[in-house]
């Protein structure tokens, strides 16, 4: 079992991110910000986290994307905005199949989202400071259990949103 946070556009904000790791930091494995942290990547609330460079990051020397395996599990991370994710998936998903990617990791439209297209699994754990299409400020945390894919969706300051838990099943690999 392997639990990973997942979090992105902070927008500046430190303290949210130091809250999250407070948190949750001793509770799990990985913690990925998806971009739009607007922290330079020395700074102190940035440094425990595997984050990708967004639209908005000019201080950091963050990477564009990042790809993580975990479990034999291939986890796909970019903030979404080289692939405009705002219009469409497509572009996301093909490179997905490129680089033979389980899941997807992405934010930039700060909307809150999980779902399986084919047999890749996209997660947009909206955004923690800035939300869109729902009030709450959130972010994800990622089980990976038994060829699944568990997701518990926070809201920040106000505790795990029960009801809008998801599973998926993660496709068996040849």
């Amino acid at each position: 079992m392997c639990k990973i946070l997942i979090v992105s556009d902070s927008h500046g904000s430190a303290e949210l991110l130091e809250g999250l790791e407070k948190l949750h930091g001793q509770d799990v494995d990985l913690m990925i910000h998806c971009g739009d942290s607007e922290l330079a990547e020395d700074d102190a609330a940035i440094k425990s986290f595997r984050s990708v460079r967004g639209n908005c990051d000019f201080l950091g020397n963050f990477p564009d994307d990042d790809t993580h395996v975990i479990n034999g599990v291939k986890i796909f991370v970019t903030h979404g905005h080289l692939y405009s994710v705002k219009t469409t998936l497509g572009n996301l998903f093909y490179k997905a199949k490129e680089l033979q990617a389980d899941i997807v990791c992405f934010g930039h439209s700060h909307i809150l989202g999980a779902e399986m297209v084919d047999d890749v699994l996209f997660i947009n754990p909206g955004s923690i400071r800035l939300p869109r299409a729902r009030k709450e400020r959130t972010y994800v945390i990622l089980e990976l259990k038994d060829g699944k894919a568990m997701l518990q969706i926070h809201d920040y300051g106000n505790g795990e949103r029960l009801e809008l838990r998801q599973e998926f099943i993660l496709p068996k690999k040849a």
